[in-house]
């Protein structure tokens, strides 16, 4: 009787350890928590990292109030939500922020969260594998390269949404968009700004990026760009955005395609359109494009 008891005992710690230790679809971390814990409400994690390793591949990490929760890098799919109306940030020196290295089905979402470069940190989030990331009200700023960079090799289709955004004072591209193979990876960007960056958005090799409803404001170089010399399938489509106060406004070089409606182009003090070997369309009745150092080519395929 004794042994079956202790059997008996020793399956309910088995048990119960599992438990504690198992993966949850919902995790939490505290500025006063602790990676020892079970990332449960009530005993919850201190950093990111931490409670990633106790999150179920498609579950949630939560912050339960401010904090700095640490760089992390995301291999499944994950949603991290910062919450609301608190500061849950990121902040790293001499490394990127978040990384993404997910799998071709994964689908990850960053939520509510400030990124902080401090002024040697290399990227804010780094997009390198996945099938679709979302980055909801996000501020990144202080990076030496980019904000967001978007730096695939993947054969399978992926898709970046960024919304209600902003990356601010990057040494590099506010958002850049790539993918070293086919297909193109597919950003849309809407109501985001992009402030003191080296170049706003930029739509580099393999790429097609929508930018709506959205500020390129005081790049040192480009506001927005549009290049791929080697394969010439960059694509950028700018709507009903300003474009101000930079030094070009907006650039094409070999390979790059631009189309622009219904946008501000204006106080740039280079060129406002700065067609440099690509293609920049304008919707011509719909832009105001003025003040600018020079008003630059409105491209041979303008439409009305």
């Amino acid at each position: 009787m004794r042994k079956i008891n202790a059997v008996k005992l020793f399956a309910i710690v088995v048990l119960g350890t599992t438990i504690m230790y198992g993966q949850a679809s919902r995790t939490w971390v505290s500025g006063v928590g602790d990676d020892v814990n079970p990332c449960s409400r009530t005993a919850p994690c201190k950093t990111f990292a931490g409670a990633i390793s106790k999150t179920a591949a498609g579950g949630e990490i939560d912050a339960l109030d401010p904090g700095g929760f640490g760089a992390v890098t995301i291999t499944k799919a994950l949603t991290i939500d910062g919450g609301g109306g608190q500061v849950a940030s990121v902040l790293v020196a001499g490394t990127n922020g978040i990384v993404v290295q997910a799998g071709p089905n994964d689908v990850v979402i960053l939520r509510n969260l400030r990124i902080n470069g401090i002024g040697s940190g290399l990227n804010g989030i780094r997009f390198l594998a996945g099938k679709d990331l979302n980055v909801e009200n996000v501020y990144i700023f202080g990076f030496t390269q980019n904000g967001i960079d978007i730096a695939l090799n993947q054969a399978t289709k992926a898709s970046v949404h960024i919304l209600n955004s902003v990356m601010k004072n990057n040494g590099g591209v506010g958002v850049r968009a790539t993918n070293a193979v086919s297909p193109p990876v597919q950003v849309m960007i809407d109501n985001s700004a992009a402030i003191l960056d080296a170049t706003g958005f930029e739509a580099a090799q393999h790429s097609q990026v929508i930018v709506n409803r959205s500020l390129a404001n005081k790049a040192s170089s480009e506001g927005l760009k549009a290049d791929d010399a080697a394969t010439a399938d960059s694509d950028l489509s700018v709507d009903h955005t300003e474009i101000t106060d930079n030094n070009n406004g907006i650039t094409a070089t070999a390979g790059g395609l631009v189309h622009v409606g219904d946008c501000k182009i204006a106080n740039n003090s280079g060129t406002g359109s700065n067609q440099a070997g690509g293609t920049i369309t304008f919707f011509t009745q719909t832009n105001r494009v003025h003040s600018n150092g020079a008003t630059g080519t409105f491209g041979t395929t303008a439409q009305q």
